[in-house]
């Protein structure tokens, strides 16, 4: 189907669930219509988090060290733990994701989302505990990791194949 055809078909689908939810009619052919958000896998970083908080408390240590040996502002010394500590859970808070829709793959890298197309993939690695997403544009390997953040590599990879499936992409299991 193309992907004029199947805007048309969404527009028309979403106005009839309109008019028969507002006739209280149950909705209808939602799970097979292809929504413009795709498949979004979320993980949870935990290990800068971890670094951030440990080095919070060599701080302090070595501030409160400090400040009995009658040198330094303590005030200082718990602004910038109390920093690294907030600075932690901004981090833990914000979850790392990867969206797969139709022909593009986005991710959050340096504070802003990357899309990468279909045609900027060259092959799509599923390893045992992470995906490893190789393009030929721009940047380095995309790596998806089980250990480090969390996500459901195994769910992650079986939607992958099926993108790769319908953008003939290589995929490579190891």
């Amino acid at each position: 189907m193309s992907r004029s055809w199947e805007r048309k078909v969404n527009k028309n689908m979403s106005q009839l669930n309109k008019q028969r939810k507002k006739q209280g009619q149950p909705t209808m052919g939602m799970n097979a219509a292809i929504t413009s958000d795709g498949d979004v896998f979320k993980g949870r970083k935990y290990v800068l988090p971890i670094i951030l908080i440990a080095l919070a408390a060599l701080y302090a240590m070595l501030g409160m060290a400090t400040t009995a040996a009658g040198a330094g502002s303590q005030a200082m010394n718990w602004i910038g733990v109390s920093l690294y500590v907030l600075l932690a859970v901004m981090i833990f808070l914000r979850k790392p994701y990867l969206k797969v829709t139709r022909n593009t793959v986005s991710t959050m890298k340096f504070n802003r989302e990357r899309k990468l197309t279909a045609s900027e993939i060259s092959k799509i690695k599923i390893l045992k505990g992470s995906v490893v997403i190789e393009n030929n544009a721009r940047g380095g390997n995309w790596v998806f990791s089980r250990l480090i953040n969390r996500y459901d590599t195994q769910a992650m990879g079986e939607r992958l194949e099926q993108f790769a499936k319908v953008n003939n992409i290589p995929v490579e299991h190891q």
